[in-house]
């Protein structure tokens, strides 16, 4: 009985932490937030790797979480300009704070926004990420288009995540996604999802440990 019991409350709480992985809210979702800049923090680096990005450049971080990744890519483009968005009101006040000084420059923005309707012109950024987000987005193939929208001719489109379906080798995430209502694609299917999109010269990687990137490029430029 008392492991029956256990069970009833643990099971409350996996299901709100799953939650707080796909939109973190209030004062603990804040601190979600906080500890994605911590986790994501090598995965990010290894697929930024993939992108050349001059120092001079306009990008966007869609669903940009606690804000380390603006951060670093303000650093990779001190003369530029970073734009960060999130649907998650948790997120945006975090990434705010992590990027403060930044934000009163004039070099960074925060926004609470979606990927279904970004709040940009069309051909606005030469760069744009998404790290470990896309699983969550209501329909990829809409959302792929709106990322094209706001890419400038020749700008780059960086997908970064830390599992693929057909390459992680960690069985816990054939559990884990579905319950998360994530989708897991595989690496072929993250090459037709850029494709279909319109990009163009579409290249996936992806390490051993169940990490991919794939980029790509809007034509013209």
């Amino acid at each position: 009985m008392r492991r029956f019991i256990s069970l009833i409350i643990a099971i409350p709480l996996i299901m709100w932490l799953l939650r707080q992985c796909r939109r973190p809210s209030g004062v603990l979702g804040a601190r979600v937030a906080v500890a994605m800049n911590i986790a994501h923090g090598r995965l990010t680096e290894w697929g930024l790797t993939h992108v050349e990005i001059a120092p001079t450049a306009t990008l966007l971080d869609i669903g940009c979480g606690g804000g380390r990744t603006v951060q670093t890519l303000a650093a990779l483009a001190p003369h530029g300009r970073v734009c960060g968005v999130d649907y998650s009101l948790a997120s945006v006040a975090t990434s705010r704070r992590t990027n403060a000084d930044a934000i009163s420059s004039g070099r960074v923005l925060i926004a609470l926004a979606s990927v279904a309707a970004l709040p940009f012109g069309d051909a606005t950024f030469d760069v744009v990420t998404a790290i470990e987000t896309h699983y969550y987005w209501p329909d990829l193939d809409a959302n792929m288009r709106e990322v094209f929208r706001v890419l400038k001719p020749s700008g780059t489109f960086v997908l970064i995540a830390e599992t693929v379906r057909d390459g992680q080798p960690n069985p816990l995430y054939r559990i884990m996604m579905p319950l998360l209502g994530a989708a897991h694609l595989t690496a072929a299917d993250h090459r037709q999802l850029l494709t279909r999109a319109g990009l163009r010269n579409v290249i996936v990687d992806v390490r051993k440990n169940g990490w991919i990137c794939a980029t790509g490029h809007r034509p013209g430029g």
